[in-house]
């Protein structure tokens, strides 16, 4: 484990606990135009048109992001996964009347097929220029959507042993969401290089396994006085405690192009984590994998998607990623019926039966000789059914 427990050494971080297992999501959703299919620096114009767009509890509904092209839509705290996709399905609603206009559809996706990151322009900010200054090349070269999904937890000291089981599903939760195939004009031959495009920030990529809070906060401490980053908004890990909503922020999924995929992929989610939070309740040790068993499964769940052979546990014992998926949803099915999200997960099963977005992706660009705006076209259609 990286890090001793180094108390007296730390910076307080006050996790401000969730006494349900409450959930929330964040969809980047990117603007295109309607004839090129191009990605559009359109942003500022579709917010003036927006205004306002708070939900209950006054969180804005409508965030900007570092580029111009895309729009982040995020919802109030739910207690099921079904609540979040109607509040995200108004606010897209509202987000769409504002585009059309303007000339513009709206595209989710890991990457889009063929932009070029130089034609697109910043949201000007403090942080974001202070981003692009360190990053430079590897910062501008951003051109990357995800979803976000919050699960609450009610205390502290639950959040590390959590977070670290949930790194043996980092491959199962990348490999259905992965949509991002292409870059640049070029198929890469992976499903999934929104990933390791992503890790390239100095602040991204795999959580450190911590055992105990006091290390979070002793690492915390050192990259405050260090300058690597000024708030806990600049650790920019795949997994990562969300201490001002008392939540685990799971970041690891591609852009999604449909809703009911979404809905499957956020069950997902609320699910494992919730199911974990009884077992360190019961008084379990909860698996985890080596660290270098992690980082493995995240390449090959990148490479090859729904194809990857994963490690399941320190024995170094592997399975075909669908069967060990197969699995753990059956697992997982009373906490899905105790959540209310029973039919969203059993959607889960159907993604690789129906083929993942990268797989989607590369069939219309078969069936249409390359030509990537067909691939866009696609996508835009998934979105707006």
């Amino acid at each position: 484990m990286p890090g001793a427990d180094r108390r007296g050494s730390g910076t307080n971080v006050e996790f401000h606990g969730s006494p349900r297992p409450t959930i929330g999501i964040e969809w980047e959703i990117a603007l295109v135009d309607k004839v090129t299919r191009d990605l559009s620096n359109t942003a500022a114009a579709v917010f003036d048109e927006v205004g306002e767009v708070r939900a209950h509890d006054g969180t804005p509904q409508l965030s900007k992001e570092l580029l111009r092209n895309t729009v982040e839509l995020v919802t109030g705290v739910h207690e099921t996964v079904g609540a979040a996709l109607d509040d995200l399905t108004g606010t897209m609603n509202v987000l769409r009347r504002a585009a059309d206009p303007l000339g513009v559809d709206l595209f989710c996706a890991g990457t889009h097929p063929f932009a070029q990151w130089s034609a697109q322009q910043l949201t000007r900010s403090e942080h974001y220029d202070e981003l692009i200054e360190r990053t430079q090349w590897w910062g501008r070269q951003m051109l990357i959507w995800g979803v976000h999904v919050h699960v609450g937890v009610s205390h502290r000291e639950k959040v590390f042993p959590i977070l670290n089981a949930m790194l043996p599903s980092y491959p199962h939760l990348l490999a259905l969401s992965a949509s991002s195939p292409m870059w640049s004009g070029s198929d890469t031959g992976y499903a999934s290089n929104r990933a390791l495009m992503f890790q390239q920030l100095p602040t991204a990529g795999l959580p450190f396994q911590f055992e105990k809070w006091s290390q979070f906060e002793g690492f915390v401490h050192d990259q405050f006085k260090t300058g690597v980053f000024e708030q806990l908004g600049g650790m920019h890990w795949d997994i990562r405690p969300a201490p001002k909503w008392g939540t685990i922020e799971v970041r690891i999924c591609d852009g999604v192009s449909t809703h009911r995929e979404l809905g499957a992929l956020a069950a997902f989610i609320h699910c494992l984590i919730v199911d974990l939070d009884k077992r360190v309740e019961a008084g379990e040790t909860l698996p985890t994998l080596p660290v270098w068993h992690v980082q493995e499964n995240k390449w090959r769940a990148a490479r090859y998607g729904l194809d990857a052979i994963v490690i399941t546990d320190s024995d170094s014992n592997e399975r075909l990623v669908t069967d060990d998926l197969d699995d753990l949803l059956n697992r997982l099915e009373p906490t899905a019926a105790e959540l209310g999200c029973a039919d969203e997960l059993r959607a889960v099963a159907e993604i690789p039966r129906d083929g993942a977005n990268y797989q989607r992706q590369r069939r219309v660009a078969a069936a249409s000789q390359g030509d990537l705006i067909a691939v866009v076209d696609s996508l835009v259609r998934e979105l707006n059914p």
